[in-house]
């Protein structure tokens, strides 16, 4: 009987390509952030997501999170709950509780008797000021995302939960995807700018290179077109690699462009940055070419990333 354990066993390993062993070897692991190095003694099983820019991406590679921060529900970028629309109907299938509404709570979180807690590092959604009570409650990560690609971000946090398979997966599927896209699209004038117009507020946020969708639009062949070195910019969302905030009389500076892409934008966006008066002579706009990419394009995740390909298919397709 014995005998025929050890080779049922050893059986199993070899089909299975020794993954359960290495998966026993590999914990606990070892993760750095900015506040040091945090041990992981086992794969969480109730983490946590104070941004909702991070639990898409959770989500993707079928990572345990039981509970996540939202915005404010029933906007152009959010459903009814105040997730994002692009991952909204996964989190309802998988009954992820909602936290709390904008602002970080830590009694909210405690009960959710997480094992690990992910914060962002900048963001409208990150939760570093609650950092100390957090770390008390469960290990507690921060993570960049506004200096990686979306793909980058996956890896990282398949590397955290133990989701490494399903990341590769997922960022294999979609290079295949890009690849087909690439080929089949006429890219239009470049260089390109990338933003999200705020006609209310008369101003706009740049996507910089760093950005999950400038390193986007550069895998698909579109050149960034570079700000003006004098431009003049504000900091409201603090010091940030993704975006550039631009406004009033510096606005049309910023969008040099021969091509405009609205991120987090419909054709009612296109429509009213084409109409203001102190954006009319660009070229883009004279030429028609302000391209609204979908509201889900806000924050990219495999989901969002995935709708994007679809939706420059559909304008670009040669």
């Amino acid at each position: 009987m014995k005998l025929r354990f050890t080779f049922g066993l050893l059986f199993s390993l070899l089909a299975f390509g020794f993954s359960s062993l290495t998966l026993a070897a590999e914990w606990p692991r070892q993760i750095q952030d900015s506040r040091g190095t945090h041990t992981l003694e086992q794969p969480p099983q109730r983490i946590v997501s104070t941004s909702v820019t991070l639990t898409g991406s959770l989500l993707a590679i079928d990572a345990p999170v039981v509970a996540s921060g939202a915005t404010s529900p029933g906007n152009r970028v959010a459903d009814s709950q105040g997730f994002l629309k692009q991952w909204g109907d996964v989190a309802k299938q998988r009954q992820v509780q909602r936290l709390y509404i904008g602002e970080a709570n830590a009694e909210a979180v405690a009960a959710q008797m997480p094992d690990l807690i992910l914060i962002s590092a900048t963001g409208g959604d990150s939760a570093i000021m609650l950092y100390d009570q957090l770390s008390a409650i469960a290990p507690t990560l921060i993570i960049n995302y506004d200096d990686k690609s979306w793909q980058q971000l996956l890896t990282q946090l398949g590397e955290i939960t133990g989701h490494e398979q399903q990341a590769a997966q997922r960022i294999a599927s979609f290079d295949k995807q890009l690849a087909e896209v690439k080929a089949q699209i006429a890219l239009p004038p470049q260089p390109v700018t990338a933003l999200v117009y705020n006609p209310a507020a008369h101003g706009a946020n740049i996507w910089t290179p760093e950005s999950a969708q400038g390193k986007l639009l550069q895998q698909l062949g579109f050149t960034q077109a570079t700000l003006p070195a004098n431009l003049q910019t504000s900091q409201t969302q603090g010091k940030r690699h993704d975006i550039i905030q631009v406004g009033g009389e510096n606005l049309a500076s910023a969008l040099n462009g021969e091509t405009l892409f609205l991120f987090a934008g419909d054709e009612q966006d296109a429509r009213a940055l084409a109409q203001n008066p102190l954006l009319k002579h660009l070229p883009a706009v004279q030429q028609q070419r302000v391209y609204p990419l979908g509201t889900e394009t806000f924050r990219l995740d495999y989901y969002s990333a995935s709708q994007l390909l679809a939706r420059l298919t559909q304008l670009f397709k040669s």
